[in-house]
Order: structure tokens, then C-alpha cells, then sequence
């Protein structure tokens, strides 16, 4: 199979138009820069960047209003991500003595953000919103080892997230109600035949 190829003319050949392309946009940033004097960098470190709506940052775990953990190590996360850069360790069989059985947390979530694309692919799987991609573009470490972030640091960073529909509280009320189960049954009441 050939595929036609359109036939250049001379100054295509050339390269001029599109120099002269180019040299446009360098002319128009010198003279946004040296005549209007609006820059068209910033100064990263005095001046923040505006980071607009629906930025993908960095991934932080969060807590629900009563401080507890809202991931319950389904390990969805970790599944889904392309990169292979979330690790959850789930907690196994022993019972924690201050919740007992009544939720499920990670004994360890690890994410590595040397590895993370930032895809939010991980903050659409879960299912108790647990995960949310913040506007944190500024990581920084000064080994490979403090560039994974661990449970409690990612805790930390994510903060607290409100939710209308607190699913632990009902939970435990639901519990509560089978612990008198079953209900007690009244005595028959005697019924007198008429004679």
C-alpha cells in the first residue's frame, strides 16, 4: 500500500512558515514580558501556583468524623492501580479489643508516589470513599524510602472527610438490637370460658 504524499512547495520545503511560527510566539512573549511587564513563569517558591478544579494530586487516605480509619482494606485499590504503587496489608485474624469485629482497617496501606501516575483510578474503585486525590503537587523526599508514604502519614495528610451517611454508627445500633435477641415473649394470658 503507498500513501500519497502531498507535493511541498518551495518555502515549505524551506521550513520558513514555520520558523516564522515560532519566532511569533518568542515575540510574543518578550513583549508580554519585557514591554507589558506581565511574566509569563512564576517564582515557584514566593509564589504558589493556583491549582484549578479537578486537579489530580496526590492520594491521601481520610478519617470520618469520630477519628477512625474509613478504609477497610478491601484492597481494591491496590488491584486497580496501574503502576502497582499501592500496597494494603490487610489486618488478619486477630480481633482489635476497642472495636472488636464490628470494622475492618489496613495494619499497613504503603503508597509509593515515586510510582503514582496520579490517575484516580484508585479514588473511583473505592467503595467507603476512603481515598481522595488532593491538590498536594509539591513532594518532595530526600531518599527513595520517604517517598512512600505509610498508613500514618497518609492519614495525616488527608484529614478528615464529613459524610453525611455515618454507616459505622448504624452498624453498631443494628448490633446492639440482636444482642437482646431473641425479644422476651410475654406468659399467655389465661382466657375464662364462659360457663
Amino acid at each position: 500500500m503507498t500513501v500519497p504524499r502531498p507535493h511541498l512547495s518551495f518555502w515549505e520545503r524551506l521550513y520558513v512558515p514555520t520558523l516564522l511560527n515560532g519566532f511569533k510566539v518568542t515575540f510574543r512573549h518578550f513583549w508580554r514580558t519585557a514591554v507589558l511587564r506581565r511574566p509569563v513563569t512564576l517564582s515557584y517558591p514566593e509564589e504558589k501556583w493556583v491549582v484549578p478544579e479537578g486537579y489530580r494530586g496526590a492520594p491521601y487516605l481520610v478519617r470520618d468524623q469520630d477519628g477512625r480509619t474509613k478504609c477497610v482494606a478491601c484492597q481494591l485499590c491496590e488491584f486497580i492501580c496501574p503502576p502497582k504503587a499501592i500496597t494494603v496489608h490487610p489486618p488478619g485474624p486477630e480481633v482489635d479489643p476497642a472495636t472488636g469485629n464490628v470494622e475492618k482497617r489496613p495494619r499497613d496501606f504503603e503508597i509509593d508516589m515515586l510510582r503514582c501516575i496520579f490517575c484516580g483510578y484508585c479514588q473511583e474503585v473505592c467503595p467507603e470513599e476512603a481515598i481522595f486525590l488532593m491538590k498536594d503537587y509539591a513532594l518532595v523526599g530526600q531518599r527513595r524510602e520517604d517517598m512512600v508514604y505509610h498508613l500514618d502519614k497518609l492519614l495525616a495528610l488527608g484529614g478528615v472527610h464529613l459524610d453525611p451517611v455515618q454507616k459505622w454508627k448504624h452498624k453498631a445500633r443494628e448490633a446492639a438490637r440482636q444482642e437482646t435477641f431473641p425479644v422476651p415473649v410475654p406468659p399467655p394470658q389465661e382466657t375464662h370460658a364462659a360457663s
